[in-house]
């Protein structure tokens, strides 16, 4: 945590580095040897490196592929949206493609489909989010998207991606089988689970909504625990009188002991808590421009 606050940027490097570095793992020691066509350029890659090995030994390989498809797609994105639009994907990218060329290409899962599924896809799944989490990207299917929707503006970058990564499944299903896409399928599944639970559980907090006549009390106890509270006015429209209602955030953990403070205060208080998937400012996370 030290260097995050003193080195941000240095922080955010080495965190995309790192998820760049486990998404390329997943490729080379579970998708590629099984070959699990999972969608992106990776999984193009996955198909063409098949398809070609009758024509070059072993195959065309995957990290040459994602730099063929990468680099028109980054020239492309600096003269339709600027420098500065891909300044965050280039770190990504180019960790990804180092990755796939160093990390040797081995079957882990020992043809066990099921297990390499679900292996690829948590292994994977934590590199997307972590590279999502520095707000970065490896490019590919991703940066493809977005400039498909600088033409197509009625549709969402999701919904172009769903198409383009559909696709690509369907194509390593000509090649590989259906059997090994309805595999593939499973991986993406956990791939997204896991990727959003890296993103909201970096930012995962709770929130207390307060009401009784001893918010004052309730009030100050919270205070103690060096957490803010906002006092808000309501009226309670059964008895038509002013209330005053407390509002809070606070993390997972102290959530039990405004609990447990409020009933002891109060044991006729009325709260309500809910998750919150992203809390921005002191004592949570801080934004940095």
């Amino acid at each position: 945590m030290t260097i995050s606050k003193k080195h941000p940027i240095l922080s955010k490097y080495i965190v995309t580095i790192v998820g760049a570095f486990l998404m390329a793992l997943a490729v080379n020691l579970v998708f590629e040897p099984m070959g699990m066509v999972t969608g992106g350029i990776s999984g193009m890659a996955i198909v063409v490196k098949k398809l070609t090995e009758g024509i070059i030994p072993g195959g065309f390989p995957i990290w040459l592929f994602n730099v063929l498809c990468n680099v028109p797609l980054f020239l492309l994105a600096v003269l339709l949206k600027g420098k500065r639009y891909i300044i965050s994907a280039i770190v990504g990218t180019i960790s990804y493609i180092a990755a796939l060329y160093f990390i040797p290409i081995y079957n882990i899962s020992q043809e066990d489909a099921l297990l390499g599924a679900i292996f690829g896809g948590v292994i994977g799944g934590i590199g997307i989010g972590l590279v999502f989490s520095s707000s970065a990207s490896t490019g590919g299917t991703d940066l493809l998207a977005s400039l498909i929707q600088n033409y197509q503006r009625h549709y969402t970058i999701p919904q172009i991606l769903t198409v383009i990564d559909g696709t690509i499944i369907i194509l390593g299903a000509a090649v590989f089988g259906v059997g090994m896409a309805l595999y593939a399928i499973i991986a993406v599944y956990i791939t997204a689970k896991v990727s959003d639970g890296i993103l909201e559980g970096l930012k995962f907090a709770k929130m207390a909504y307060i009401i009784s006549d001893e918010y004052t009390k309730i009030a100050d106890a919270v205070l103690k625990l060096n957490r803010g509270v906002t006092g808000i006015n309501a009226t309670g429209m059964y008895s038509n009188s002013d209330k005053k209602m407390l509002f809070c955030v606070v993390s997972k953990k102290e959530i039990v002991k405004i609990i447990e403070i409020s009933q002891k205060i109060d044991p006729k208080c009325f709260i309500i808590i809910s998750d919150v998937r992203e809390v921005m400012g002191e004592g949570f996370i801080e934004y940095r421009q």
